[in-house]
């Protein structure tokens, strides 16, 4: 699908910022070949528009700005925005943790504020219902009219007018979008390279390499302290995002361990008998001491002491917060701590494995509530974000203060990248723009190229990209009938399923019992849920 996007394009933009522009999606390009098609359209809110006077904005406080503020009105851009634009955002941030309940209870209470940016996919209802029962307005001819900049990257990426489209032909939120490949593979397997080089071993290729090595960490001291307290590989359990039971070695069997497409046809990878093949050489790793032994109940601050403490040679990783975070806390005490990222493991060399990917839109956005009084100045006012000055200014800042432009290329300056006030980098940018996170922008893949500062982070999000993405499911959706039918089957499966991969792995249950486990999830009503899955892919495919 990535192939297949258009980038996002300008009419008016001086030549020397659109040769080196890379928001849209695609092969990364000459500057002379991109001279007119990747940057995103000009600011094309003329000096007319009519923004309003005020707004009211629901939206969750990303960490990153938490950290040094109470409100996303103290972020630069915003500030900038309402200089641009003249309007004052009142904006409305749940408690932490309590997202998910606000938003409920908002919903159902009917007292809404203006605007709502929310991961849409989360909602007890689809769109479609909330359109119809007058929470959220249809946005399509509102966009048509009001928005040229957002009309004009869909008009140039039709994969992403699909995507941001409902099976009944709404458009229901001014969304957050991957502007590049590059921006979906973000994570995936990481090794103590200087644990590799210390036992005399390459970088794993395949299954049978990834055991060698681990056994290699188990036997032969490589943190060098005279014990045997290396833990080979930590697996993380993440609730809702369970990436290495997903893809880190899963994916070398072309199945996940949730659901999947194969040629249009939906699938659920733990009922397939090759899943009893990965679960055999799980549980076998796990009885030879290759998987640490307290993998289920290690939260973050145990990985982090784990890593820190020069104890796990491997684990999933994010080449932010992952290799750069570790590589930054480590290096200081122990020159040597060295990660590498990897492809993803395959059952024989050539092969290509799943791996981890994100489609360019995920659900997040910023919808108009249908008690907003000026849904046509709302539009526009978000609409500024998708021109060129507002892609700027929320995913780079201040020109000259947070960015300079250096032959076209807008590059962070020390305020993010050295922090004067020794802040990380994701709080330093967080006090300028959004990019970091999301909203309702085309997120710049020049965002995360600076981000990634160091090498090893660069080459990991490389080898990561090179995973085969073709089976992952699209953003689809269910519709009311389906989603109530399927909601309590899936909650079931969801619980039985990741008990009993625990107690296979464990060795609390024989792997005799396989075929036991999947005729319980059928009985649990899993063929349905398929069923549910395969009607809103089809839906998916018919979309225009």
């Amino acid at each position: 699908m990535a192939k297949k996007m258009k980038v996002l394009a300008s009419t008016v933009v001086s030549a020397s910022l659109l040769s080196t522009l890379a928001v849209g999606c695609g092969k990364e390009e000459t500057p002379k070949t991109n001279t007119a098609s990747n940057s995103p359209s000009s600011s094309a809110a003329p000096a007319e528009t009519k923004y309003p006077e005020s707004l009211t904005y629901w939206v969750s406080l990303n960490p990153n700005a938490a950290a040094t503020m109470k409100s996303y009105g103290e972020i630069a851009a915003y500030k900038e925005l309402e200089k641009k634009t003249g309007t004052k955002v009142t904006f409305q941030h749940p408690p932490t943790g309590q997202e998910k309940d606000q938003f409920n209870l908002m919903m159902a209470s009917g007292q809404l504020p203006d605007v709502i940016e929310y991961g849409w996919g989360a909602a007890p209802k689809g769109a479609d219902s909330l359109i119809k029962e007058k929470r959220i307005l249809r946005l399509n001819e509102l966009i048509e009219k009001n928005a040229p900049n957002l009309s004009k990257v869909l008009k140039d990426n039709p994969d992403f007018r699909k995507m941001i489209t409902t099976d009944e032909g709404n458009i229901y939120v001014m969304p957050f979008l991957l502007g590049d490949p590059q921006l979906s593979s973000v994570n995936g397997p990481a090794l103590r390279k200087d644990w590799l080089d210390k036992v005399g071993l390459p970088v794993p290729k395949t299954i049978a390499d990834w055991e060698n090595v681990l056994t290699a960490f188990r036997d032969k001291d490589p943190n060098g302290n005279g014990k045997k307290d290396e833990i080979p590989y930590l697996m993380t359990v993440m609730p809702d995002n369970e990436m290495d039971l997903n893809y880190l070695f899963v994916g070398a069997w072309g199945i996940t361990q949730d659901f999947y497409q194969e040629g249009g046809k939906v699938k659920y990878g733990p009922l397939d008998p090759k899943f009893k093949e990965y679960l055999t050489m799980m549980a076998k790793w796990y009885k030879d001491g290759l998987i640490d032994k307290d993998y289920a109940t290690t939260d973050g601050k145990l990985k982090d002491a784990k890593v820190t403490g020069d104890q796990l040679g491997a684990f999933s990783a994010y080449a932010g917060s992952g290799i750069g975070r570790y590589t930054t806390l480590v290096q200081p005490s122990n020159p040597k701590f060295s990660l590498v990222g990897t492809s993803y493991p395959v059952l024989k060399e050539g092969e290509k494995a799943l791996g981890q990917y994100t489609f360019p839109f995920t659900g997040i956005g910023a919808a108009i509530s249908a008690t907003a009084k000026n849904p046509e100045q709302i539009i526009k006012w978000l609409d500024y974000k998708y021109g060129q000055e507002g892609h700027m200014l929320f995913n780079f800042g201040i020109e000259n203060e947070s960015y300079k432009l250096e032959n076209g290329y807008p590059k962070y300056t020390d305020k993010i990248l050295n922090n004067p006030d020794k802040l990380p980098i994701t709080q330093a940018m967080a006090k300028y723009f959004i990019a970091s996170w999301s909203g309702p922008i085309v997120q710049d893949k020049r965002y995360i190229e600076q981000y990634f500062t160091l090498p090893e982070q660069r080459d990991a999000q490389k080898a990561w990209m090179t995973a085969d993405h073709s089976k992952v499911m699209p953003p689809v959706t269910l519709t009311a009938e389906e989603s109530s039918k399927t909601a309590s089957i899936m909650n079931d499966v969801k619980t039985y399923r990741d008990e009993m991969i625990g107690k296979f792995i464990m060795g609390a249950e024989p792997i005799s019992n396989f075929d036991k486990f999947v005729s319980t999830m059928k009985s649990m009503g899993i063929d349905e849920a398929i069923k549910a899955r395969q009607a809103a892919l089809d839906r998916y495919n018919n979309r225009k």
